[in-house]
């Protein structure tokens, strides 16, 4: 008998279950990659429409800031295809020596740092100028999340372990306000307190902190004059149109023009040297312009898609048992969200004034460069998730399996296993061919001995009848 008769059903119910719809797993979270690469295309747009202007009266070249911003993303997609390419499990055994990197990049660009508009904030190491607090930031966070992962019953039921972080944030904070970089320290202070939220801090640990954090930086600008002047000009900046409220209010402008769709690219006036560092720290006031309020609320959804996708991450790694990927994903979100609502509320006159970038988009080497490696970052959380016990990680030892956890692994099946189920069929078939061959071998053994029976019953009937007719025979013949 045909085994493929048999087969041919169950492999095709095998392929209706399972290969109808083939699940396509990729490694990386696509959707991320692309809301970065889109922030970062539009932000290299508006920053060669805004910085023509002022490019062809310094340099004389108008795209001059144009070429060295797509110089600077060439270089962040370099860094952040490298920091995809290390693994986790370096950052959680490295975050202490990147802390004192950081640390040492603060103290040298105190020593032989580059002062611009009064600032000591850069670094210059040859042709290329380092913004020492953005790596600063990154390592920090790194830090944190790796001491909330060793640390973490002490954080969470005493006030030592809840300092001890505290600590080294306020060694951070006294080198960036010697800067001086108050913004840096704010940024900084809002994600440690949020970061230490999430991992479980008590409440009156949390307020206290915030409270404190809160009368620090009001005393920080009542200390110093030029602090002052920016709250005063942001609470009224028509008060002073052309002195400390000169900034904002061209900003504002800015944003008045751009109505609900904009003046068109390229037709700002405010860029025409009216609003001072137009293509940096105020370049969501000429997106706002050119753009209107539609190309304003399409970036911070981008923004918002990177942060979510963050928060998402860090929840997910916390349920797969990875605590330092969750704690600085969270980290990496709340980041990007404080920073991108001080930036755009800064120029829109909601907060005073900072010079603070817009993540990925604002121009600015060491910022876009840093921002890049912070969703290289996220991208190899997402990936090491996704590839978890399949020999993608290194744990410094072996890879632990998933319980089933991640629904794309549990419908991708290998074409291994594929085999080791056609060659499960094959054998089904052929034990149905080998029992029905047994079946038919027991019905034809039953109908001849059935047979064979019903011939023995004639014979022994045909032999009574006979013998009962020959003693019938002879008690006649003795009667006679």
């Amino acid at each position: 008998m045909n085994t493929s008769t048999f087969a041919t059903p169950l492999r095709a119910m095998f392929a209706q279950r399972h290969d109808a719809a083939p699940a396509v797993v990729r490694p990386y979270d696509v959707t991320l990659i692309l809301l970065a690469l889109s922030l970062m295309a539009i932000g290299l747009v508006i920053v060669t429409s805004a910085s023509m202007p002022v490019a062809s009266r310094l340099f004389d070249n108008p795209f001059h800031f144009a070429i060295r911003h797509g110089i600077y993303l060439a270089l962040a997609i370099g860094a952040a295809l490298t920091v995809m390419q290390i693994p986790m499990q370096w950052w959680r055994t490295s975050n202490g020596w990147l802390l004192l990197l950081g640390l040492v990049l603060l103290v040298a660009v105190l020593l032989v740092g580059r002062s611009v508009n009064g600032s000591t904030r850069w670094l210059a190491i040859g042709p290329i100028t380092i913004q020492a607090a953005e790596p600063a930031k990154l390592f920090f966070f790194c830090y944190l999340a790796g001491y909330l992962v060793r640390r973490y019953e002490e954080v969470t039921e005493n006030i030592k372990g809840f300092a001890k972080p505290l600590v080294v944030f306020f060694a951070f904070a006294f080198l960036l306000l010697m800067q001086p970089d108050l913004g840096t320290v704010v940024v900084m202070l809002c994600t440690t307190i949020g970061l230490l939220f999430l991992a479980g801090a008590k409440l009156w640990q949390f307020f206290g902190l915030a409270f404190a954090g809160g009368a620090a930086v009001t005393f920080l600008i009542m200390f110093e004059e030029y602090r002052m002047k920016r709250i005063t000009s942001f609470l009224d900046p028509w008060a002073d149109p052309f002195g400390s409220g000169y900034q904002l209010t061209q900003s504002l402008m800015a944003y008045g023009r751009g109505d609900l769709f904009g003046q068109g690219l390229g037709n700002s006036l405010q860029k025409l040297e009216y609003l001072p560092e137009a293509h940096t720290d105020f370049i969501m006031a000429i997106l706002a312009e050119e753009l209107g309020f539609a190309g304003v609320l399409t970036v911070l959804a981008l923004m918002l898609g990177i942060v979510l996708k963050a928060m998402k991450m860090g929840s997910k790694a916390l349920q797969n048992e990875r605590p330092f990927d969750a704690y600085l994903a969270y980290s990496i979100g709340i980041w990007f969200s404080f920073q991108t609502a001080v930036n755009v509320g800064a120029s829109a006159g909601i907060l005073p004034t900072k010079g603070l970038t817009f993540p990925l988009l604002s121009y600015g080497g060491s910022s876009l460069i840093i921002m890049a490696a912070a969703v290289g970052l996220l991208v190899r959380i997402d990936f090491e998730m996704r590839v978890e016990g399949i020999q993608a990680i290194n744990r410094g030892g072996k890879a632990k399996p998933n319980r089933g956890k991640d629904k794309s692994k549990a419908k991708a099946t290998s074409s291994a296993g594929k085999k080791k189920v056609s060659t499960v069929l094959d054998d089904v078939a052929y034990a149905v061919v080998d029992e029905e061959q047994e079946m038919n071998t027991l019905m034809d053994d039953f109908e001849q001995d059935d047979s064979a029976s019903n011939g023995d019953n004639h014979q022994g009937k045909t032999a009574t009848k006979h013998s009962r007719r020959t003693t019938a025979e002879e008690q006649e013949d003795d009667n006679v």
